[in-house]
């Protein structure tokens, strides 16, 4: 049984260790893309879990074919996951919800390899419901059908020029307002073997999709001055609805840039990131955005900035509103939610929780795990759930102080570095080995065929 080893740490505030979660309510949230429903970490999903155990609260586990860093998107009674197998094919699979049950598995690229902790399926799906979409750090994209079938696929490698990303490809598509968006941030020149083609030049570069048809509706080649590494960007593009028109913000290049999303102009540009100049910062966190602020942490421990949003040209000077060193991360993205900037510096597992007006500390406290923390913090139900790579679950309470509800330590499931995702009355987890599906009492916890 693959949950022999699953221990329950601790537990506070009254809660009991094998509290059971109801039921997703008809009609609850779905879970779409990278980063959930808002693009900040959080859901309006309540109900779920504190803890849970090897019998206890776990509705499903479902085998994987392969290591990956994407996070799930769940809608309805769809659960997709990209993944790998022991084929090095780039394979996207789709789960009922429900049961665990895998419906359909679909190869749409082939030639994974790693690098470092990277592998080629680490971006995460998006859907909404007709269609779901996949990327790779192959360049292989393309759209399915609830029913797997492919609706349209394309390489953009092949347009564009191989990803020249020293660890590999990261980003993840973003899904809009009808509209599909991948961000390509690469180094120039492509020094990389694994970046070698036919084109002796690489550019960087936001590109705009009909999700129907897999054509490009424009492409916005996005300058820089930064050099060598910091040129390169894992950080997934992030929408904000502004008073003049939708935005999509873009981070990397020493910089944070907003682009009109109809045609990809560039409306602002803010730099800061990277106040040393150093050409060997890369960005991994994506921008977060909370009313007319825009969040956007500098690489390895550089300072986290809020921006207002809303400047035209360069708005380094005018628009930044504050700097903060109080916990800076160097991968997880930072998660806002209930009014709150919550800040998870994964190498120290060290979260801070900001006043994101003004970028006081209002608490901040260590995560009891061993190793690092990759996957970003999850808003849900009042509480910040958080996985290590190693395979721990802790769960905070979101409110006034800092105060650890549970430990939940997955023994042998790492190296685990997708988010949590919510849905349904749901945690789903994703680590090297399973998919799993906590929230839904199990008499007897059975690996779903």
């Amino acid at each position: 049984m693959i949950f022999c080893r699953w221990k329950l740490y601790a537990v506070f505030a009254g809660v009991g260790a094998l509290g059971l979660a109801a039921p997703g309510p008809v009609g609850a949230e779905n879970w779409p893309q990278w980063r959930g429903p808002f693009f900040n970490g959080a859901t309006t999903e309540t109900n779920l879990p504190v803890a849970w155990s090897a019998t206890n609260n776990v509705a499903w586990v479902a085998p994987l074919p392969g290591p990956s860093a994407a996070t799930p998107a769940i809608w309805g009674d769809d659960v997709f996951v990209s993944s790998t197998d022991a084929e090095h094919r780039l394979l996207l699979l789709c789960f009922d919800r429900r049961s665990g049950q895998r419906r359909w598995q679909q190869p749409l690229g082939t030639g994974d390899f790693s690098k470092g902790n990277n592998n080629l399926a680490s971006p995460s799906p998006a859907t909404d419901g007709r269609a779901v979409y996949a990327l790779f750090g192959s360049g292989d994209l393309a759209a399915l059908d609830p029913a797997g079938r492919v609706l349209w696929a394309r390489n953009l490698g092949r347009k564009f020029g191989r990803f020249a990303i020293m660890w590999l490809y990261g980003s993840s598509p973003l899904l809009w307002n009808g509209r599909l968006y991948v961000q390509v941030l690469q180094r120039q020149p492509p020094s990389y073997a694994h970046a070698a083609d036919d084109r002796p030049a690489r550019e960087s570069y936001l590109l705009c999709l009909d999700p129907q048809t897999g054509k490009d509706l424009w492409r916005h080649v996005r300058a820089t001055d930064a050099q060598d590494e910091s040129m390169e960007s894992y950080a997934t593009p992030i929408p904000r609805r502004g008073p003049d028109g939708d935005e999509i913000l873009v981070v990397g290049g020493d910089c944070v840039t907003a682009h009109r999303a109809d045609t990809g102009a560039e409306l602002w540009r803010c730099y800061g990131l990277n106040p040393k100049r150093d050409p060997w910062r890369r960005v991994v966190p994506s921008a977060v955005t909370s009313g007319d602020l825009v969040f956007a942490c500098g690489p390895k421990h550089e300072p986290l900035m809020a921006i207002r949003a809303g400047g035209r040209g360069l708005v380094t000077d005018s628009h930044t509103v504050w700097t903060s060193t109080a916990s800076t991360p160097d991968v997880c993205t930072p998660l806002v939610y209930q009014g709150r900037l919550f800040v998870l510096d994964g190498d120290r597992k060290h979260m801070a929780c900001l006043d994101p007006q003004t970028g006081a500390v209002q608490w901040e406290g260590t995560l009891p795990v061993e190793g690092i923390i990759r996957a970003s913090p999850t808003g849900a139900d009042g509480k910040v759930y958080c996985l290590s790579e190693g395979g721990t679950v802790v769960v905070l309470s979101a409110g006034d102080t800092f105060k650890i509800l549970s430990t939940v330590n997955m023994d042998g499931e790492g190296p685990c570095r997708a988010s949590v995702a919510v849905a349904g009355g749901q945690l789903f987890i994703r680590t090297a080995r399973n998919l799993y599906c906590i929230g839904r009492h199990s008499a007897r916890a059975a690996r779903a065929e």
